[in-house]
């Protein structure tokens, strides 16, 4: 299993929960590689590369393979990946250090407007849904932030452990599991874990974004293998270890089988293409 973003990330705690049952429903042993960088590139890259056999499988955020072509380019096409399953879709949510004294998205964008250009925030990459959702608040509030790229969210929980980042935007699996402070949610609800933390529509923004994640393998794997692995991720994902674990990651299973998988996958392609080109999200 190619997990491409680093050790400890969001992606990684998921895969971690998922590895063992995935394995035992497909009756084999799986190993997990850690294949970080470029916002998820350079593993979706290994896993095209790949032999066509069904043992080598990419677990990735769709921000990696839906965006991130259309913001900044990548060296794979859509036509490169089948579509396993869908396992989760959680919002994003802006997060702080309990000790960097900002509690309110008033407080964040008070430090942007003073330290314009200056004040940062982490993302996974130029053109992944955080990025992609900082510059989309910063064109509504007339804030500029100073975006710092990191290889994973992993790479970043150790800047924010350093001092040397106080602000993030990720999925919500990261704050239990490192005590993070909630600032607000790119929802059209309040999270259930977290009904004290504002939406950004709450807060006079309308931003909805979320990272839906599931497996894919090469394109060109024959029909039989591809509807084994789907299979086993329909039993995996009803597994009591995968249910209790992600629950307490909050990560909510949303489950699509392959044929629901792609129309979704391909649905997604099309609404961020259009999406960066009318909002002109193409960053560099």
């Amino acid at each position: 299993m190619i997990v491409n973003f680093s050790a400890g990330g969001s992606t990684d705690l998921m895969a971690r929960i998922i590895q063992p049952e995935f394995a035992a429903a497909l009756g084999t042993t799986m190993v997990i590689k850690n294949t970080s960088g470029a916002n998820g590139t350079v593993g979706a890259m290994e896993m095209t590369r790949a032999a066509r056999d069904g043992n080598t499988i990419l677990m990735t955020p769709g921000g990696s393979l839906v965006l991130t072509p259309h913001t900044r380019g990548a060296p794979f096409r859509n036509a490169d990946f089948a579509p396993v399953c869908q396992v989760v879709n959680a919002p994003i949510i802006m997060l702080t250090t309990q000790e960097s004294g900002i509690r309110t998205l008033n407080d964040v964008l008070a430090r942007a407007r003073a330290e314009r250009g200056a004040f940062a925030l982490a993302n996974t990459g130029p053109g992944s849904t955080p990025h992609i959702s900082s510059i989309s608040l910063e064109r509504l509030t007339g804030v500029e932030f100073n975006h710092i790229p990191f290889r994973g969210s992993g790479d970043v929980v150790q800047a924010l452990a350093a001092g040397q980042i106080q602000l993030f935007t990720d999925q919500a699996s990261l704050i239990q599991q490192y005590n993070y402070h909630p600032i607000a949610v790119y929802a059209e609800r309040r999270m259930a874990e977290f009904p004290n933390t504002p939406t950004m529509r709450e807060l006079g923004y309308d931003l909805s974004f979320s990272i839906w994640s599931g497996f894919y393998a090469p394109a060109g794997t024959p029909e039989p293998i591809l509807d084994r692995l789907d299979a086993a991720c329909a039993r995996m994902v009803q597994s009591r270890a995968v249910v209790d674990g992600l629950g307490r990651l909050n990560m909510p299973i949303e489950y699509r089988n392959r044929a629901d998988f792609t129309a979704f996958h391909n649905a997604e392609y099309a609404r961020y293409e259009q999406m960066v080109r009318q909002f002109n999200l193409r960053v560099n």
